[in-house]
């Protein structure tokens, strides 16, 4: 028998996501008008996204480790303490009152992250000095060769291959045999050999150290936003995560140098490989959105940029299984987020795509000109972004109140619009974080 969930079309999922989140599970406002700000908040973001006029354009600037800047500690303190990482989230969005809340999920690991000796990336007081963001760790995580395991196995492979190589403290998996051999008697007991020695145990001793940490970050993590919901009535705006598929490959599998070899060198492996993620990273983005109760999902966009690739190997290897990720995420009723990095001038009219329904999707754009996506985009999509964070820092905020107020003028006056910086705020001024918030709510206004 059918669930209720499978039968329901696109839109009635989407409806029910919406619900939810409007009303979002074991929060407990401090007062009525937190709970109507919430309430407010969240309709906003509900009709730009929908292509309405909202009673103003959401603001929306990407918090980034800024929070811990302000605060006056240090981003490996954020790492490592729960506390002072709620204090300082706390105090950001109390000053700032931003129209979304920044979450705690990208901080507060450390622990987790030392204990499995991950080694994708540096992060502050691990790699890179204390104050410094996190730093990928470029390499072939994934070897040339290894194209045909992952593509019998994912699973196979991502356990006794790749994790192996990104966690250090999971090394031992590598003698484990294929979980598929587990077939009768004699299998049974030729698995649980290597969990026998002693390489084998001690990283059983570490997982379980880790498992610890990770229900503590989880459980500190989720506090600190529900007090911040309950108190402020912020709305998160992210509710979970994805990725395009050619970046799943080319990203922390291939890395950059090889993927970029790749298709030249084996272009059939990499587009079965990126077609293989499709439907994982739709799972992957239904699922976390499904926790979060947030529908809005984020994926993004790493490897697609102009200066990356040709238009004609964006059209090949990129866009075709990024449109599929994006229709299937909207097919299970939730919205897709492209955060797009770089620029993307020379791929608007391609991801201006018709097969992709109105009113479905967000996009955030780097350094894309805005007055270009505003000619592809209204009665399309919802889109924002294009305040350089070097704002932050190098502007006045005279200048950071003009460029916003030109921005809405140019691009935000149709409605589907929020205002968004085109990158995380990891550093700044805060007068100018202050004169880019202002100027938003001021000019902002639909009449």
């Amino acid at each position: 028998m059918q669930s209720q969930q499978e039968v329901l079309t696109p839109e009635q999922k989407l409806q029910e996501r919406l619900q939810r989140w409007k009303s979002p599970e074991a929060i407990q406002f401090a007062s009525p008008e937190a709970a109507q700000g919430y309430q407010r908040r969240v309709q906003m973001l509900v009709d730009a996204i929908q292509l309405r006029k909202p009673e103003r354009v959401p603001v929306c600037p990407m918090a980034g480790s800024y929070p811990f800047v302000y605060a006056g500690m240090t981003l490996q303190e954020a790492m490592y303490d729960h506390g002072k990482l709620g204090a300082a989230l706390q105090k950001y969005h109390e000053d700032f009152q931003p129209d979304i809340m920044g979450g705690t999920l990208l901080f507060g690991l450390g622990k987790v992250l030392e204990i499995l000796d991950y080694k994708l990336y540096h992060w502050a007081g691990h790699g890179v000095p204390a104050n410094r963001p996190y730093q990928f760790v470029e390499d072939e995580y994934m070897k040339g060769n290894e194209y045909d395991h992952f593509l019998n196995d994912p699973s196979d492979y991502f356990m006794r291959s790749y994790l192996p190589r990104v966690f250090g403290a999971l090394n031992p998996w590598r003698m484990m045999a294929p979980l598929t051999d587990i077939l009768e008697i004699p299998s049974a007991g030729m698995f649980a050999i290597p969990f026998g020695l002693a390489e084998m145990q001690e990283t059983c001793k570490r997982l379980l150290e880790a498992g610890q940490a990770a229900v503590e970050w989880v459980q500190s993590g989720a506090a600190i936003n529900r007090r911040m919901i309950g108190t402020l009535g912020l709305p998160g705006m992210v509710g979970g995560f994805t990725k395009a598929p050619f970046d799943c490959v080319g990203d922390t599998l291939r890395g950059t140098r090889a993927i970029m070899l790749d298709i030249f060198r084996q272009p059939k492996k990499v587009l079965a490989a990126a077609e293989k993620f499709v439907p994982i990273a739709i799972e992957t983005g239904v699922r976390s959105a499904g926790v979060s109760g947030c529908p809005v999902v984020m994926m993004p966009l790493h490897k697609g940029a102009d200066a990356f690739m040709s238009r004609k190997n964006f059209q090949t290897f990129y866009w075709p299984t990024l449109k599929a990720v994006i229709l299937g995420l909207i097919q299970e009723g939730v919205v897709p987020y492209l955060f797009v990095e770089g620029s993307y001038n020379q791929r608007l009219d391609i991801i201006h795509d018709p097969d992709i329904p109105a009113g479905k999707t967000m996009w955030v754009f780097d350094r894309t000109d805005l007055r270009e996506v505003k000619k592809h985009f209204t009665g399309w999509a919802c889109f924002g972004g294009n305040v350089p964070v070097s704002m932050m820092m190098a502007a006045t905020p005279d200048e950071v109140k003009t460029h916003v107020k030109t921005l809405i003028h140019d691009v935000g006056q149709d409605g589907g619009y929020i205002l968004s910086t085109g990158a995380p705020v990891d550093d700044g001024r805060a007068e100018n974080l202050h004169a880019l918030i202002a100027a938003g709510k001021e000019y902002g206004v639909y009449r």
